[in-house]
């Protein structure tokens, strides 16, 4: 009688758990990023209000959650094997895990995983893209449904973007030198319905891992150097607006207008360090007194950089003394730094400012300056989406700096350090009324919506967190570099 009683108790624990909103997609439901249901601890770690945790082979796709099940997709570098993994979401136990058999694996920039990109479900399947072998579908027992293979991709920071499951159909966005386009598959066959080419050349810069977002018929698509919007059942193009972007972060549907941070590597003052005059390189460096500057007294000089990213690999680029020296002769003279300095004006005047934008989902063809408003321009990340609570969205950057914006006047509510510490690639989420905020060293601040922040606690995962968490039915979801958390509040 007590065994079957708990047996009950059981089945109606995952009922609830069932009944309240899934996480089937990056972000959550239409990346919007916004958690409903019973609120998941505010304090946590791995030894603080942890109901189970697994460890997992690499990867920075962020675990999306469906009835009984989470699903995650990993690399294991040693043998380059990549995989589809299924977790008991009561458990934490892997209920089966597929390999997905790649003939080259996808190379990238350094904080890069070949296991990226974020799976997508419906509660009866699941879809995942890997940039080394393509689109692939299983069932809810793991059998494979179909597959739709695609050539290796090739670009400078991997392609970390992921599918999404709109209606019928499984949408994917793919930017890379070999192919771009944006492409709808048949979410039962796998069967392609429509691909939409993308004109725009794609550059070493570019990211292109935005996921593309739904409005009722309308596909709204942060792109290279664009925002489109398409028409979901056919893939034409019925608007678009360029812009200074990367398209590294997803955009947001709030108030029947589209929200995007456009950022591009030297889109604000922050980012472009100013160069010394040759007077001035002269007085603080020339240290033999000679009148030019030889290469051990060259100074480390950024054309780019992300100053609060500087643990990052890769952060930025610098001014090469090989380059400066045209006449090969060890020296840097006066004619040669004036020249320089031209050809980085030259250079850095072919970027312009990039900024948070609000543009309209009606529209039609190029859409006018009008009708996309600039609500800021500083403080932009360049990998983490915005969020919104409804009346505010928030921009976490760098360094643990978050932006609020009112979205009905456009104006800065505030501008706040979390305590969170250099690059962040994974993007908030709300849950409980409160921002959770991950840094890529493993502090997870969170903290309270609306124009007087307060910060409630920072938990440290004491290891690094690329991945965006998840949250659902009162349970936090987080993936550090080895292992993959569920945290919920213990009982007083």
């Amino acid at each position: 009688m007590i065994r079957n009683i708990l047996l009950l108790a059981l089945v109606l624990n995952g009922l609830v758990r069932t009944a309240e909103a899934d996480w089937p997609q990056f972000r959550g439901p239409n990346a919007s990023g916004v958690a409903v249901g019973k609120a998941p601890p505010i304090e946590f770690g791995p030894e603080n209000n942890v109901r189970w945790r697994l460890p997992l082979q690499s990867g920075h796709s962020s675990p999306v959650v469906s009835g009984d099940a989470v699903f995650v997709t990993t690399y294991d570098a040693e043998t380059k094997q990549l995989r589809v993994v299924c977790i008991d979401r009561e458990q934490g136990s892997i209920r089966w895990e597929r390999p997905v058999k790649a003939n080259e694996i996808e190379q990238g920039h350094p904080s890069f995983n070949p296991a990226s990109s974020t799976p997508v479900t419906d509660g009866e399947r699941v879809v995942a893209y890997f940039g080394s072998y393509g689109l692939v579908c299983f069932d809810w027992q793991g059998n494979q449904q179909w597959q739709f293979p695609l050539p290796l991709t090739k670009s400078y920071s991997g392609n970390a973007i992921s599918p999404i499951i709109a209606g019928d159909q499984v949408i994917l966005y793919r930017g890379n030198y070999v192919d771009h386009f944006l492409l709808s598959v048949d979410k039962k066959t796998g069967k392609e319905r429509w691909r939409s080419p993308q004109v725009e050349p794609f550059r070493p810069e570019l990211a292109c891992s935005a996921i593309p977002v739904v409005a009722g018929d309308l596909l709204v698509l942060h792109g290279a150097r664009s925002v489109q919007g398409f028409d979901l059942q056919t893939g034409e193009q019925r608007w678009v607006t360029k812009c200074a972007t990367t398209a590294t972060s997803s955009p947001l549907i709030v108030n029947e207008r589209v929200i995007v941070a456009a950022w591009n590597k030297m889109g604000e003052p922050a980012l472009r360090p100013e160069f010394p005059s040759f007077e001035n390189l002269i007085a603080k460096q020339d240290r033999d007194k000679d009148g030019v500057i030889q290469q051990l007294e060259f100074p480390e000089l950024w054309i780019f950089h992300r100053p609060e990213g500087i643990e990052a690999p890769q952060n930025g680029a610098k001014i090469r003394f090989k380059s400066v020296d045209q006449d090969k002769n060890g020296e840097i003279s006066k004619t040669e730094w004036e020249q320089q300095l031209r050809n980085l004006d030259r250079f850095r005047q072919g970027y312009q400012n990039h900024g948070l934008l609000s543009i309209p989902i009606t529209g039609s063809g190029i859409l006018s300056d009008n009708e996309v408003i600039t609500l800021e321009t500083q403080g932009i990340p360049e990998v983490p989406s915005p969020i919104s609570d409804g009346r505010f969205v928030y921009l976490v950057k760098n360094g643990g700096q978050v932006t609020c914006i009112d979205l009905q006047t456009g104006q800065r509510i505030y501008r706040k350090r979390t305590g969170g510490r250099g690059t962040h690639y994974a993007s908030p989420i709300i849950a409980g009324n409160n921002l959770y905020i991950a840094d890529g060293s493993g502090r997870i601040a969170v903290m309270t919506l609306g124009e007087a922040p307060q910060i409630l606690a920072r938990n440290e995962m004491l290891e690094g967190v690329y991945a965006t968490p998840a949250a659902s039915g009162g349970i936090l979801y987080v993936r550090t570099h080895s292992m993959l958390y569920a945290f919920e509040q213990a009982e007083q």
